[in-house]
């Protein structure tokens, strides 16, 4: 239970790698499975091995590689060589410009064959990079052909992508013709698909490069890469577009309590003899707090510091409060701020210091959040907080073993708060020591039996050995546990239906567990994310996409935005693909169905 696990997050994590790491993960039944970050397309056969398909991968590239030697790629700065017989030449005045009452009185045979001398000339000049007369030549062939032909238009496309500056307009006007004659016509997709990724009309060219992906069947690394790149840059904008432009809201309260949980619990601030209406307004925010009303919590601790607070530990305890739920809220800079006059006013106080090393990893700067610890230490060297969450610290940066010192020095100043000894069991389990993560999580157990967290990532740690029988054991107690308080934590109702999905394939079960979560609380991220990863898995693409537009409008950093938007987006590309090329669609259904 990493810092994010503790608040779904890892869940999250947990069935996007069970996604990818299965091969029957597959958006739209095409044999595509989407990985955190990016998207990786995986091709098969029910009669193809993994091997296979790597020996038959190997050959295409090593005859890509061949043929690259002899001519230009789509990839290459001057766009793709045009790969045309080239007819004899008898007479270069037959090359000359024809009149419409020319064309029409010629035979079609005429017609057809100095359309091919057109196209012909014009392959050779844009072998010479004069692109401009070479599309002049495509636009003869077009004129005086009797019968459209796509390549025509996609050769003049190819001008158009090298001329300087290109004309990506055209370049779209001219595929889109191409492509109205033959729709599977893969240069021309990629044609089209490069000018429309320059005019950042990133959702057609993401259809565009899944259509060729797919149309080559997922042997053509460049395509994915394409499709990857894409989609992160698409993403990535459209995130940071997002979060600029939505008003800061509170998560969903599974995450908010799991964060609170975090903090060992501190008694109210005494009120001074004579308080001040602050004064009460913050006692009263403190206790709204500790009885979970978080948005009320919020607002009156606003309240509070609005009508002043007598006293500095007063005004710091209700800036460090306020500064939590901005932080919470995404506003990372306004709980920076709150956070450092908190400390202005009171330097020791040992949770300010640790939520701005929060803040400072929220903004990828280990460093500082070091900083941050050195100096809670330093003011309050036996306040077991400080090594608890420097350990979580360490935890996420991967750092296992030092996050374990860290937890036990955290036990050792205080054994009675139940996440030291979890992190502790799931650093050892991190670091390889099995068996004693193991005994550490049964004496947790034994010592908390009324708490529901150690039998929940206890049972995550049984899942991950994919035992799942005693996974879903512990995840039923947690569950049982959870049901005296209200409302609930939905977590291990999650990480119940993610073990039985993946321990018997069980769709329904999983889903009526991830329901009954977001019954409870309709905003559970983890809830939302696992049921449009079930959707995924089903080949249930509407469904999916439902669930990840709800995930997007959940994600509360950039980060989780990003990965939402990716599965949401690469989802849409391949639903439209299946619309487009639904023979193809079906077919490869059917690959993905006998994949191992």
């Amino acid at each position: 239970m990493s810092a994010s696990e503790s608040t779904g997050t890892g869940i999250v994590e947990r069935v996007q790698d069970f996604v990818s790491e299965n091969k029957r993960a597959i958006l739209l039944g095409t044999a595509a499975a989407v990985a955190v970050g990016g998207v990786v397309y995986y091709a098969s056969t029910s009669s193809r091995s993994r091997d296979d398909v790597e020996r038959a991968e190997k050959r295409e590239r090593k005859k890509q590689s061949k043929a690259s030697k002899k001519k230009k790629g789509v990839s290459d700065p001057d766009g793709p060589i045009l790969e045309e017989r080239k007819p004899k030449v008898e007479n270069e005045e037959e090359l000359g410009t024809y009149t419409v009452e020319q064309i029409a009185g010629m035979p079609m045979e005429e017609r057809a064959r100095i359309a091919g001398l057109f196209k012909a000339k014009g392959n050779d000049s844009y072998k010479a990079r004069q692109f401009a007369q070479a599309a002049e030549l495509y636009t003869r062939a077009i004129a005086i052909t009797p019968k459209p032909e796509p390549v025509f238009f996609s050769n003049r496309a190819a001008c158009y992508m090298n001329v300087s500056p290109p004309n990506y307009e055209l370049v779209v006007q001219d595929c889109d013709d191409a492509l109205k004659l033959d729709s599977k016509y893969v240069k021309a997709l990629n044609r089209r698909a490069s000018a429309l990724e320059n005019l950042e009309r990133y959702a057609e060219a993401l259809r565009d490069y899944t259509a060729v992906t797919i149309l080559e069947r997922f042997a053509n690394q460049q395509s994915a890469q394409s499709v990857e790149r894409v989609v992160k840059t698409w993403s990535t904008k459209k995130a940071q577009e997002i979060l600029g432009s939505r008003e800061p809201r509170l998560p969903s309260f599974t995450f908010i309590s799991a964060y609170f949980a975090a903090f060992r619990p501190r008694p109210l601030p005494t009120l001074p003899e004579n308080p001040s209406q602050g004064d009460q307004t913050l006692i009263l925010a403190l206790q709204a707090l500790e009885a979970s009303n978080y948005t009320h919590a919020f607002s009156l601790v606003i309240e509070a510091l609005e009508q002043g607070i007598s006293g500095d530990e007063g005004k710091a305890e209700a800036l460090n409060v306020r500064g939590t739920f901005k932080f919470l809220t995404g506003d990372v800079e306004g709980a920076k701020n709150d956070f450092n006059e908190s400390l202005r006013l009171v330097p020791s106080f040992t949770q300010s210091w640790v939520k701005i090393a929060s803040v400072y990893m929220e903004q990828s700067d280990p460093a500082k959040a070091f900083e941050c610890f050195d100096e809670a230490i330093k003011h309050n060297p036996h306040d077991p907080d400080i090594y608890y969450h420097r350990g979580q610290v360490l935890f996420i940066m991967n750092q296992f073993e030092e996050a374990a010192q860290n937890y036990t020095k955290s036990t050792t100043l205080d054994d009675k708060f139940v996440f030291s000894h979890i992190q502790h069991a799931v650093a050892q389990y991190k670091s390889g020591n099995l068996a004693s993560a193991m005994a550490q999580f049964r004496r947790t157990m034994k010592e908390f039996p009324q708490r529901s967290e150690p039998y929940n990532y206890y049972g995550e740690l049984l899942l991950d050995q994919q035992r799942f029988p005693d996974a879903i054991e512990r995840f039923e107690r947690a569950i049982e546990l959870e049901k005296l308080k209200n409302p609930p934590n939905v977590l291990p109702l999650v990480n119940k239906g993610l073990a039985l999905y993946q321990s018997e394939q069980n769709v329904g079960a999983a889903e009526r567990c991830c329901n009954e979560a977001l019954r409870i609380d309709p905003e559970c991220d983890a809830a939302v994310a696992t049921l449009a990863q079930l959707s995924l898995q089903q080949g249930r693409i509407d469904k999916a996409i439902e669930y990840l537009r709800q995930q997007v409008d959940l994600a509360r950093t950039e980060p989780e935005l990003v990965n939402a938007l990716t599965y949401l987006y690469a989802s849409e590309a391949q639903l439209e693909f299946s619309k487009n090329y639904p023979d193809l669609a079906a077919q490869l259904g059917g690959m993905a169905s006998g994949m191992p």
